[in-house]
């Protein structure tokens, strides 16, 4: 791949999530869930560890350090226990979005420098 096309796809993976993480920042946490567990997982806390990981990938160098990236995995793995025992009243899209967004920062690789 030529640094052209590297540059257009870092380019759409930025605007991928960029997108996606408006659409989450715009959303209510869902209703009722505030102290909630699914699988023994606090909902609120991987809201929060979720979004800590994404803003700073935004705001940074389109890359996460270590420690932040082992906390986006074990989210996704987290997320991959909660999303099938999501009852009616979760809002499942609302995870669903949150675990796309996860998937996409944790498998990008850092942004080219300008």
């Amino acid at each position: 791949m030529n640094s052209t096309n590297a540059t257009s796809g870092n380019n759409e993976l930025e605007a991928a999530v960029s997108r996606l993480w408006r659409e989450h920042e715009q959303a209510p946490f869902p209703a009722g869930l505030r102290g909630a567990e699914r699988a023994d997982i606090d909902l609120v806390l991987l809201d929060a560890g979720i979004a800590g990981c994404v803003s700073t990938w935004l705001s940074g160098s389109g890359s996460l350090d270590d420690r932040r990236r082992s906390i986006l995995h074990r989210r996704i793995t987290d997320l991959d226990q909660i999303l099938p025992v999501l009852g009616a009243a979760d809002n499942a899209p609302y995870w669903q979005r949150l675990y796309r967004l996860s998937c996409l920062v944790s498998e990008a690789g850092p942004r080219p420098t300008k």
